[in-house]
C-alpha cells in the first residue's frame, strides 16, 4: 500500500482530497502546518494563526476517515521564507506573491522532506492542478485542472521534477461543485466551508500596518511624480501603492490617475493615464522550467502575469544575461515587478519566473 502525506488546512478541498485518497487505497497521514509563532500571531491578529486555525476541523476529518493527523512546526521557515520575503519585497518596491513562496519552501519543500523521511511515497494537497508523467518527454508535467476557474497552476510553477515525482493532486480532474458534493455526501463537517480569500498572515488585506509592525519600519512620505518627472504632491510611502492602482491615492488631479511605477530608492510613485499602464514586453528572472529543460530558441507560448489574468499569446526567448523575455502579441495592463509570470503550452505549464 502506497503511503501519502496530505497537507490539510481544515477546508473542504483538502478534506475531500483525503476522502478520495483513502478510497483509492492509499495509506494516508494528514498534516497541518504550524506557521505562526506567538509573536507573529499577535502581529497578524488573533483570528489568524496560520493553518492551525483549521487544525481542529482537519483532525475531525482524519478521525472520521480513519487515519492519523499530526502537526509540523514550520514557524521558523514560514517567517523567513514567506513573511520576511513579503516585507522585504514590498520595501524594495515590488509586489510579491507569498503563496508561491509558501508552496516552494514549505508545502512542496519541507513537507516533502518530512514525508520522505517518514517513508511516504507521496505528498498530496487540495490544489486544483494535474500532475502527469509523459513517457515521450521523459518528464513530469504540470497541467491545468478540469475546473479552469479554480485552476492553481499559476501558484505551482516553481515545482521541480523531483517534487512532481512525489506529488498527487486528487482534485485535478474535478469541478469545485463536485468536490463539495463529495464532501457533503460523506458528511464531512466542512462541506460548506467558504474558501479562504486573503493572504493568511494579513488581517483584512491591510498590508502596510502588517509590514510596519513586522519590520518596525514606518512608511515614509515621498513625492508623487507625473510621467515627465514633475512633482504632483506627496504620497504616504511607496509600500502603500502597486501598479495599476487608482483608488486610495490620496491626491486629486482633476482626472483619473493610476500608479504606473515606483522607485523605492528615491521613494517616488509615478502616476499616469490608463494608457501608460500597458506594455508588450517583460523580463523574468529566477525562471523554473517544467515541461522542458530550457529553451535555446524563441518559443511560442501563452503567458499570464498575474493570477486572475487570462493567459495571452506571446513569444518567450532567452536573454544574454540568462534572464528571459516575454513579448506579448498585445500590450498587457499593469505588469508588476515581483509578481509571477507563468508560461503555458495549451494546458501544460512550460514554466514561470518572477517579473523584474
Amino acid at each position: 500500500m502506497k503511503k501519502v502525506m496530505l497537507g490539510m488546512s481544515g477546508g473542504v478541498d483538502s478534506s475531500a482530497a483525503a476522502l478520495i485518497l483513502r478510497n483509492q487505497g492509499y495509506d494516508v497521514t494528514g498534516v497541518t502546518l504550524e506557521m505562526f509563532s506567538d509573536k507573529d500571531v499577535d502581529t497578524c491578529g488573533k483570528k489568524n494563526n496560520g493553518n492551525l486555525s483549521g487544525a481542529g476541523d482537519a483532525a475531525k476529518v482524519a478521525k472520521k476517515l480513519g487515519f492519523s493527523h499530526v502537526t509540523f512546526d514550520f514557524r521558523e521557515s514560514f517567517r523567513e521564507n514567506v513573511m520576511e520575503y513579503f516585507c522585504r519585497s514590498y520595501l524594495n518596491g515590488r509586489t510579491p506573491n507569498p503563496c508561491i513562496e509558501c508552496n516552494r519552501h514549505l508545502k512542496f519543500g519541507k513537507m516533502l522532506e518530512k514525508a520522505l523521511e517518514a517513508g511516504c511515497d507521496y505528498i498530496a494537497t487540495g490544489h486544483y492542478a494535474v500532475c502527469e508523467y509523459d513517457e515521450e518527454r521523459g518528464r513530469y508535467l504540470l497541467k491545468r485542472s478540469a475546473d479552469k476557474k479554480k485552476d492553481q497552476t499559476y501558484m505551482l510553477y516553481s515545482l521541480t521534477q523531483e517534487q512532481l515525482a512525489h506529488t498527487l493532486f486528487p482534485l485535478g480532474n474535478l469541478e469545485k461543485s463536485e468536490v463539495r458534493e463529495i464532501a457533503a455526501e460523506y458528511g464531512l463537517i466542512n462541506a460548506d466551508k467558504p474558501d479562504s480569500q486573503d493572504i493568511c498572515f494579513i488581517p483584512d488585506g491591510k498590508y502596510t500596518p502588517f509590514i510596519e509592525k513586522f519590520t518596525g519600519e514606518k512608511s515614509v512620505s515621498g513625492n508623487f511624480l507625473d510621467m515627465d518627472g514633475n512633482i504632483l504632491g506627496l504620497h504616504k510611502g511607496h509600500i502603500n501603492y502597486t501598479a495599476g492602482q487608482r483608488k486610495g491615492l490620496g491626491i486629486s488631479l482633476g482626472k483619473p490617475a493610476y500608479v504606473v511605477k515606483k522607485d523605492w530608492e528615491r521613494n517616488t510613485v509615478t502616476l499616469g493615464n490608463e494608457e501608460d499602464l500597458y506594455t508588450s514586453v517583460l523580463i523574468a528572472e529566477d525562471v523554473n522550467f517544467i515541461s522542458v529543460d530550457d529553451i535555446t530558441s524563441p518559443m511560442r507560448i501563452t503567458a499570464k502575469a498575474r493570477y486572475s489574468q487570462k493567459d495571452c499569446p506571446a513569444t518567450l526567448s532567452k536573454a544574454d544575461d540568462g534572464r528571459y523575455m516575454v513579448m506579448f502579441d498585445e500590450p498587457q495592463r499593469a505588469v508588476t515587478s515581483g509578481q509571477a509570470v507563468v508560461f503555458y503550452d495549451g494546458d501544460i505549464v512550460v514554466g514561470g519566473g518572477t517579473i523584474v
